[in-house]
Parts: C-alpha cells; sequence; structure tokens
C-alpha cells in the first residue's frame, strides 16, 4: 500500500498524529514542515520525510490513499496535482471551497471549515470527549486502541530534575500562558524538588531530551505535553478552552492518554497553591 499523510503542523499535533505509523504499512510518505522532519526521521522503517518546500517529490506516484489533515486553501490547490485511489480530510471542490470526505467527518466537523459554521464546530468541540485519535482513526475505518506515539531518540542534554515546567504557550494561542507558574516553581522547589523551566532550544530534539530528563512535566503548550504522553512522563496540562475562556486541568500518568481529572476554572481562579498541594499529595510518593 501506498499511503501519503498530509500534516504540516504544529509540531504537537505532527507528534499526535504519528499514531497512525503503528496502523499503516507498505510505502508512506510524511509532507510536513521543514522544522518538523527531525521528529519523523526513521521513527518507522520505510517512512519517507519530504518537507513541504520540496513537496514536488510527492508527485509523480499513484497513492492508494491520502490522508490530509490540513484546512487550508494552499494546500487543497496542491491537492488537485496529486494522484491517488482515495482521499481522506479536506480538499477543494470544483468551486475552490474547502470540503472534507464524508468519512473525516468525525474530525472536521469540529474544524475551522466545519459544514456546520464556526460557532457550531466550537459549541461540538467544547463538548466532544472524544481524542483526536479516536476521531481520526474511527474515520479510517478502524479503533484507536492506545497506540503509542512515535518518536526519534532525542538528543542527550543536561538539564535534570524531578519536574519540568513549559511555561510557554505557542503563537495560536498565547493567552494560554498561566498566570501563576513562577508562583508553582517556588512552591515545588520549597518541597524539596528540583524545578526546571524549560529553555528554548534550537532542536525538537533537544527539547525532546529536555523533557525526558524529568519525571513530571507541568505546562499549558501542547507540543511538551505530546513528547511528554509519547516518553512516558507524568504530566499535568493547564489548557485553555478557547470558547469559554477556561482552563482545563488535564492530569496523566501511569498510561498515556489516561485522564485523572478534568475541571475548568478562570485564569485568577486556578492559582499555584491549590495546585502545587494537589500535585504534591498525589505525587510526591511517586516522583
Amino acid at each position: 500500500m501506498n499511503v501519503l499523510i498530509i500534516k504540516l503542523g504544529a509540531a504537537g499535533d505532527v507528534v499526535r498524529t504519528t499514531t497512525l505509523l503503528r496502523r499503516l504499512h507498505g510505502q508512506i510518505t510524511w509532507l510536513t514542515q521543514a522544522k518538523n522532519t527531525v521528529l519523523l526521521e526513521g521513527v518507522k522503517e520505510g517512512l519517507k520525510c519530504v518537507c513541504w518546500e520540496q513537496r514536488n517529490q510527492t508527485k509523480g506516484t499513484l497513492y492508494d490513499l491520502v490522508i490530509n489533515l490540513e484546512d487550508t486553501q494552499e494546500i487543497g490547490s496542491f491537492l488537485k496535482l496529486l494522484e491517488y485511489k482515495q482521499l481522506f480530510g479536506a480538499y477543494l471542490d470544483s468551486g475552490n471551497s474547502l470540503r472534507y470526505t464524508d468519512d473525516s467527518r468525525p474530525w472536521f466537523d469540529l474544524s475551522i471549515i466545519s459544514r456546520y459554521g464556526k460557532q457550531q464546530a466550537d459549541q461540538l468541540k467544547y463538548e466532544n470527549r472524544r481524542t483526536y485519535q479516536e476521531l481520526i482513526f474511527e474515520g479510517l475505518g478502524s479503533r484507536f486502541e492506545g497506540d503509542r506515539y512515535c518518536l526519534p531518540e532525542p538528543t542527550e542534554t543536561s538539564l535534570k530534575g524531578d519536574v519540568a515546567i513549559a511555561a510557554q504557550a505557542g503563537p495560536i494561542w498565547p493567552m494560554k500562558r498561566w498566570a501563576y507558574y513562577d508562583e508553582l516553581e517556588r512552591i515545588m522547589k520549597r518541597n524539596g524538588l528540583i524545578v526546571n523551566v524549560l529553555p528554548k532550544r534550537s532542536s525538537l530534539l533537544e527539547h525532546l531530551g529536555d523533557v525526558w530528563n524529568h519525571r513530571c512535566l507541568v505546562g499549558g503548550d501542547a507540543l511538551p505535553m505530546h513528547l511528554a504522553l509519547g516518553s512516558e512522563v507524568r504530566c499535568v496540562s493547564l489548557l485553555l478552552v478557547p470558547v469559554h475562556g477556561k482552563f482545563m486541568i488535564m492530569v496523566f500518568r501511569e498510561r498515556l492518554f489516561r485522564r485523572c481529572s478534568k475541571n475548568s476554572f478562570t485564569n485568577a481562579d486556578l492559582r499555584s497553591v491549590p495546585l502545587a498541594q494537589s500535585l504534591w499529595e498525589r505525587w510526591q510518593p511517586r516522583c
């Protein structure tokens, strides 16, 4: 089987999509952003990774299946230049409007190009309790069973400790940054834990190495969260829900995608003192 996956970014989204590599067989080509190629190279035998700038390398092949998880006009236009037997995901119709295949509805009904419109799509997203992988796997006619991420070997770094804090928010949702990371760091250090704020690295493999070197990660950005989940590092994620301006605490431990709590708070409500106390009581014997 000859498969093309189109998933450019963000890096955390690319990582969580690698679960597909556990199920797909044959010749697989992945079209992604140049910065994300280091996260894919060598993670599966026979996987060919192509950066977007060299996308013409993917032409001239008849694909059995194209999985397009991007929802932009540019990628939809490029898709028209490819040959394939089956498409899953977004495409441009004859009027150059973005549409998506019926089998990809579980995921794209929640997206910016949802057939229901943005307002209802946001509400559907807020109410959704299934994981990204469950939605994608269902559309592809399979069932997600906790398939692990495929990650490369990290670059060794000297930053090591008990708790890693990923305080930076990504560029798409800068308001996601929680207001009390500094206070949380002070409290955890007073409890005798070695706490490090993850620095900005020039290489994603160094960033992965930093995450590997800690036993717990606390943060609000998707990339370090997914790197932690794929590395069996216990993870607490403070995720902003843009629809309602609330934060959700997502506690992952012991197994990938095992949710221990999911509650909503405003930034002002969610002070670091009760969170630090909760973390200490829950994890201190284990960390």
